[in-house]
């Protein structure tokens, strides 16, 4: 179960991290790091900053409260392997030409390692303590 815990609270900080970073600074983010086209609208980008920091909240309750909500790290499962899914497959199939995919590179490989991590994590936890 401390395994489970600590990816989760791992995975809660990077969460957090990249929802401030998009809330507060979109354009520096999307456009100026990661070479993205810029957009006229930028409040999708800050939409998605402060959900990614609710998910992080959610995670952060869910790790703290392991014992009996161990099973509601199955949402974080799915999050992560949409989330490497549609990373992947935009920097794979999905880029103009000339657009950089260095951003989905990034995002498809941490969502696809933090998804095996949690998988792991699951097992280990389901073995611990099975459901009831």
């Amino acid at each position: 179960m401390n395994a489970l815990r600590r990816i989760l609270y791992i995975q809660a900080a990077l969460w957090a991290i990249a929802g401030i970073a998009l809330a507060v600074a979109p354009r520096q983010i999307v456009v100026s790091l990661f070479d993205q086209p810029p957009l006229s609208e930028l409040t999708w980008i800050r939409l998605v900053g402060v959900e990614a920091v609710t998910v992080a909240m959610l995670m952060v309750l869910v790790a703290h409260r392991l014992e009996d909500l161990w099973w509601w790290s199955w949402a974080f499962a799915f999050v992560e392997t949409g989330t490497a899914a549609l990373g992947l497959l935009n920097a794979g199939f999905g880029l103009r030409p000339g657009q950089s995919g260095t951003l989905w590179w990034i995002l498809g490989a941490v969502g696809a390692t933090f998804t095996l991590a949690l998988l792991w994590g699951l097992l280990q936890t389901s073995r611990e303590q099975p459901l009831p």
